[in-house]
């Protein structure tokens, strides 16, 4: 935290071109983002909910971002003074508030044209490009891991099917593409001392996308009652009060702008979203753990079981999960 009364701060950031391979696509999205979100926030008035604007600081050529001898690219937003985060949900009143902010960010970029972004990463929730991956790996089983995995292979393949929905719906037309976050985890909210949401942050992954991509990770990651890699699975379950509390705050701004099916759909998009999570951890797993991190062996094995159980959790919870929704829509 920095004194509000001195000097004023920024941060600076190098971004990760190693996962991000265009570069200018990323920082050209933010800048879109950011510059219609600030003419939006301009207008002040009730429904930006007290949200204030994230800045990119242009470089010295006036560029929105710079690149080093060694190759590194560089950026730096304003610091927002006062301001805390959280690495989890905690209490339901942080819950609405999270779904309030992230309802506020899609309603203030629903005016903007999900097209004109640039999908900097490729099919990240094309739930058929991830299962084509996936049964690619199985048959291929590089280092023979397949065989110690049928009863996870078996839940994937079994709820294959049913997890097209979204992108269903997207060909359709029933669903209209929107500017998505993408990594709508709580740490990517800044919140004043009175717990108040006052930015959303961490804009690498906004993309287009559907709002149900959106909603369904805040689920999966802030109201899981166990960390992500929990090995004991009987802890692993939905708090459904943190649900309810996220989807109260979040369709008290997002209900007078989404579609039918947008609403229809939300409790299913935290299965789909949990599940498609799942399913790249253990394509990781068979594949010898190329793109996660692992702290210890089997850990991504343990990451898809446990995201696998969460699946089963809601599944469980499918008609309260439902009734909630209907309640605050």
């Amino acid at each position: 935290m920095t004194d509000p009364s001195g000097p004023p701060a920024y941060v600076l950031q190098r971004i990760n071109h190693h996962v991000f391979r265009n570069v200018e696509g990323l920082m050209s999205n933010i800048d879109k983002v950011l510059d219609h979100l600030e003419k939006r926030l301009a207008i002040q008035d009730a429904s930006t909910n007290g949200l204030v604007p994230l800045r990119l600081i242009p470089a010295r050529d006036g560029s929105n971002h710079c690149r080093d001898a060694e190759g590194d690219y560089w950026r730096m937003y304003n610091f927002i003074p006062g301001s805390y985060s959280y690495d989890t949900i905690g209490t339901t009143m942080l819950a609405r508030e999270a779904g309030k902010a992230f309802g506020t960010f899609q309603m203030l970029t629903a005016g903007l044209d999900g097209a004109s972004l640039v999908e900097t990463i490729p099919d990240f929730h094309n739930i058929a490009a991830r299962l084509r991956t996936f049964r690619e790996t199985v048959a291929r089983d590089p280092l023979h891991r397949a065989a110690e995995t049928p009863g996870e292979i078996r839940f994937a393949e079994e709820r294959a099917e049913v997890m097209h929905r979204i992108l269903d719906l997207g060909r359709e037309g029933r669903i209209p593409l929107r500017v998505t976050h993408n990594d709508t985890k709580i740490n990517n909210i800044l919140f004043d001392e009175t717990g108040r949401a006052v930015c959303i942050v961490d804009l690498d992954t906004v993309m287009p996308g559907y709002s149900l991509y959106d909603f369904g990770d805040a689920i999966r990651t802030g109201a899981s009652a166990a960390a992500e890699d929990e090995e004991d699975l009987s802890k692993v379950n939905i708090r459904m009060d943190l649900f309810s509390a996220y989807s109260e705050g979040y369709l008290s701004v997002t209900r007078s702008f989404l579609a039918p099916e947008e609403i229809r759909n939300l409790a299913f998009s935290a299965r789909f979203m949990t599940f498609i999570i799942g399913l790249r951890f253990l394509t990781d797993h068979l594949d010898g753990d190329r793109y996660y991190r692992i702290r210890f062996q089997n850990h991504n094995l343990v990451r898809a079981r446990n995201q696998f159980r969460l699946v089963s959790r809601m599944e469980e919870h499918a008609d309260q999960m439902e009734q909630i929704i209907s309640q605050f829509a």
